[in-house]
């Protein structure tokens, strides 16, 4: 918020103190003041000058010599390149000894030949950001009222005599968007009274009723007012009015629109001027967009509409979007004679939601979203129609146009002193919080102890009791608050059992050989679902930065690849990442996805590379397998993790298992399919995935240590034909529940599919554990045992080789 002191005077007395001292107090209560901005640079010798003729250079096509009077009689020549110079026109002339911003000094010159004497100077040469120069001016010098006077100061005639303060405010001090709020902020500080503006102006015996018809359909839209102004005369505005607009960082159109935007700035209340004839219906209707409904907005953009955006419109068409821009076909153009101010209240959220859709922000959204006071709408209505009879010769039209079913009632806070004192740690009396409340302009009674506070309707920052104790801090001063030591206990800090095992899986993966990656959580569409362990509904951004980074991912697995494929482009071949991280699941009711975390990881190229020895082992499905069971290993739950064959979309289907933890589906893990890897030129690479969180929080028993057996284990190994899809793993489940208490461990030791075994075959041998940790076994018992396996087997059709 850019807010020009000369602005300010009007409705509050600063001139006790300095800009600096100003903007000091302003800060030390709150608002940041982030700069001090003086409008004239420094600018020196820079008067109105009087064109008293114009010819062309004899020696240059694009280029005149001006002879420019500078007051009482003393006329000089000046070479002038601007296209829009004319004689009789009044100008800013800068003369020799002038200075002029960017370190610019005016000294006398020849150009091709001719003397020239000072310069005629466009307000950029000023110092003034070209993106507020009325656009009649944005190519050529700046002409000034006739009624200047030649000699005279003219940067006090433009108003570049101010000084800017620069507030940067915080989200929830929508009331500091206008000069009336920061008036009332100012007048707080220093215990003055806000001057408000007073509204006074005729009105034409017609009634606006009789001229404007008016329907809210939409219950998003709780207010809605029009005023109609007949016989406008579209002009330039005052010198006064556009150079407070420039200061405050807008751009000057004409007089009806300056007007919007001065009480726009004054008030905080965007207001709309619609082109009465343009109507045509001579109707507003108020409603919801229809699906793909389009507009062409003032700044030429055409505009495709969504269902659940405000509009207003003609009965027929959209003629503005709410809150956010009006409609080309409904401007007020250099024709216009009948104005329509429209003044409403729309609902923030909607007003956000329509302008991000769109990616249309403007001066009034920002006000909407943030807030507007609810008991300024009309009034500045009022103080529009006033300024169009005073600067554009309008007739007001008597009455409004108005639908209201707006509560503006204030919000009530009921605090107590003791309370205040209690969270500032300090001795406040209640005469000076009283004081203070009152230098707000707060409505407060203090009864039975409490405060009985009803905050006014600009202030919607204030809802709950903390943000008086914050109001009376900060005009108490933030620097009166005491500095203490914190008291209490003392309590040392640790990690969560959550982190704990977090940390512990980290540094097992790391101790692994893995390194950690960390990845984007947006993805695109194609890519959202790829491997995830549950497909839900996506998440999509309204407004992505590009369609590679649009929706919310549900699995680690695609980025671990993509990054994977990166260092393999690099000739970094051997590659071995884990990451941990957010996936997003489904919706809430409010409209926000559920997160879940994940761990993934991705092995590709050489897994033991020794030279020296030289021992190469490539990564594969086991060099994965055996990472993810140390894991579970290290977490105890080995015991209750299984694996089942599984086809993923993207994997190997030959090498792809789910993982269940208590027969629930927790993970996956497997190669990489042959389309993938040629899509992202990479060898064999082999992936997992894991809910992270399941088996962090799966409760686990204690750990019980026991002694080392004193007594000799017995092993007996056996080789079994099989069906080549058969599952190693269902025959150790096979061997383990027929074994009997004398069985403790079940290890697959080899494998073999070569060309002696039938087709369709393959052997899978067996290496099992048989000991007692109080005695020793006897080979009758171990053979007992093992008949009892081997029983188990030939049942389930598996052969003894």
């Amino acid at each position: 918020m850019l807010v020009s002191l000369n602005w300010l005077k009007q409705y509050v007395d600063i001139d006790s103190l300095t800009p600096e001292e100003l903007a000091e107090k302003i800060t030390r209560s709150g608002i940041e003041v982030d700069a001090v901005i003086d409008r004239s640079q420094g600018m020196t010798n820079v008067v109105v000058g009087y064109v008293v003729s114009k010819e062309k250079h004899p020696d240059a096509d694009k280029l005149n010599i001006c002879q420019v009077e500078v007051g009482e009689g003393d006329v000089r020549q000046i070479i002038c390149g601007a296209p829009n110079v004319a004689q009789g026109q009044k100008v800013i002339v800068a003369l020799p000894g002038a200075r002029l911003p960017g370190g610019v000094k005016i000294k006398k010159a020849k150009m091709r030949g001719q003397e020239s004497n000072g310069m005629i100077c466009s307000l950029q040469e000023l110092g003034i950001e070209g993106r507020v120069v009325p656009k009649v001016y944005a190519d050529g010098i700046y002409v000034l009222p006739e009624d200047a006077v030649p000699g005279s100061d003219a940067l006090e005639l433009i108003g570049l005599r101010d000084i800017v303060l620069e507030l940067g405010l915080t989200p929830n001090r929508s009331d500091a968007l206008s000069m009336l709020g920061v008036a009332y902020e100012v007048a707080a500080i220093l215990s003055q009274e806000v001057k408000l503006p007073k509204i006074n102006y005729e009105t034409s015996s017609e009634k606006a009723q009789d001229y404007l018809k008016l329907r809210v359909e939409a219950k998003e839209n709780p207010l809605y007012g029009a005023k109609v102004v007949k016989n406008v005369k579209i002009a330039e505005s005052p010198l006064w009015l556009q150079h407070y607009l420039m200061a405050a960082g807008v751009r000057p159109h004409n007089n009806v629109v300056d007007i919007t935007n001065y009480i726009l700035m004054e008030y905080g209340q965007p207001l709309h001027a619609f082109d009465y004839d343009s109507l045509k219906t001579k109707e507003i209707v108020v409603r919801l967009a229809n699906e793909g409904e389009k507009i062409v907005t003032l700044d030429d953009q055409e505009r495709t509409l969504n269902s659940h955006n405000l509009v207003i419109t003609n009965g027929i068409e959209p003629v503005a979007i709410a809150g956010v821009m009006g409609g080309a076909n409904s401007e007020v153009t250099d024709s216009t004679s009948t104005v329509v101010i429209e003044a409403a209240y729309f609902d923030g959220l909607s007003v956000r939601r329509t302008s991000k859709e769109l990616g249309l922000r403007s001066d009034s959204s920002a006000r909407f979203e943030k807030g507007v006071d609810p008991n300024r709408v009309l009034l500045a209505a009022e103080r529009a129609a006033q300024m169009l009879e005073e600067l554009a010769s309008g007739e007001v039209l008597d009455g409004t146009v108005l639908i209201d079913e707006l509560d503006k009632t204030p919000a009530r806070v009921v605090v107590s002193p003791d309370f205040i004192n209690t969270r500032l740690g300090m001795k406040i009396s209640l005469e000076e919080m009283l004081s203070i409340l009152n230098r707000l302009k707060f409505d407060v009674e203090a009864a039975n102890g409490l405060l009985i506070i009803d905050v006014p309707t600009r202030r919607q920052d204030i809802k709950i009791e903390e943000d008086i104790v914050e109001e009376i801090a900060r005009l108490y001063g933030y620097d009166e608050i005491p500095m203490t030591l914190p008291s209490g206990g003392e309590q040392v800090g640790g990690l969560t059992p959550y982190q704990a095992k977090r940390r512990v899986v980290r540094n097992l993966l790391e101790g692994s050989g893995l390194y950690q990656a960390i990845t984007y959580s947006l993805t695109s569409d194609e890519l959202a679902q790829k491997y995830a362990l549950k497909a839900e509904d996506t998440t999509r951004l309204l407004m992505p930065m590009s369609e590679d980074r649009s929706t919310l991912r549900q699995s680690l697995i695609p980025h671990l690849v993509e990054a994977a494929s990166y260092n393999v482009a690099r000739k970094e071949e051997s590659v071995a990442l884990y990451e941990i991280g957010s996936v997003f699941l489904g919706q809430t009711e409010e409209k926000l996805p559920y997160e879940e975390e994940h761990i993934a990881l991705i092995v590709t190229g050489k897994w033991v590379d020794n030279a020296w020895l030289g021992e190469k082992v490539n990564a594969d499905f086991f060099v994965a397998k055996g990472i993810v069971e140390a894991l579970f290993e290290k977490l105890g739950l080995s015991e209750r993790i299984s694996y089942e064959k599984a086809v993923v979309e993207g994997l190997h289907p030959g090498q792809t298992a789910n993982i269940l933890l208590d027969g629930e589906k927790v993970g996956i893990i497997g190669g990489l399919h042959p389309v993938e890897r040629k899509k992202y030129d990479l060898k064999e690479a082999f992936v997992a995935e894991l809910n992270l969180q399941a088996i962090i929080t799966a409760s686990v028993e204690e750990l019980v240590y026991k002694p080392v057996p004193r007594f000799p284990a017995m092993t007996r190994d056996i080789a079994l034909e099989l069906d080549r899809s058969k599952p190693a793993g269902e025959i150790v489940e096979i061997i383990r529940k027929a074994g009997t208490k004398l069985l403790k461990e079940v290890k697959v030791f080899d494998v073999y599919e070569g060309d002696k075994m039938t087709a369709g075959k393959k052997s899978v041998a067996f290496s099992l554990t048989y000991f007692d940790p109080e005695r020793t076994l006897t080979d009758e018992e171990v053979v007992n045992a093992h008949e009892k396996v081997l029983k188990a087997l030939a049942e389930a059709g598996a052969e003894v080789r």
